[in-house]
């Protein structure tokens, strides 16, 4: 019976050994003395003037939740697209209402002013 699991054991084995040769090929060939220049702060340039744990307002949340649902939403356009033919005519009655509720879920948040970001 462990036969059976031989190779999914020597898998494993060979990868944590892989793993561990990598990192201590690592910590031995590494340089240890970094310059200045990467040692300063990255991204904006400039020392951080605030807590980095600062409150977001909470329309990046909405923003970003609605770009996800609408994105997710014409992602199921691909799959319709591919079996177009075989539908018919009733797949385009369906896919038809479904962009229409995806056009007037887009518009409600477009009135209820969610897009806008000041």
């Amino acid at each position: 019976m462990l036969v059976e699991y031989w190779p999914i054991l020597l898998f494993i084995g060979v990868a944590v050994g892989l793993g561990i040769a990598l990192l201590g090929i690592g910590l031995v060939a590494a340089p240890r003395n970094p310059d200045p220049e990467k040692l300063t702060a990255y991204e904006c340039g400039f020392e951080a003037f605030e807590d980095a744990r600062m409150r977001f307002d909470v329309r990046y949340y909405l923003l970003a939740i609605l770009f996800i649902i609408f994105d997710l939403e014409i992602a199921f356009l691909f799959p319709w697209a591919v079996v177009f033919k075989q539908l018919g005519l009733v797949g385009l009655t369906e896919m038809a209402t479904f962009l229409l509720l995806l056009v007037v879920g887009f518009a409600y948040v477009w009135k209820k002013g969610a897009l806008e970001w000041e």
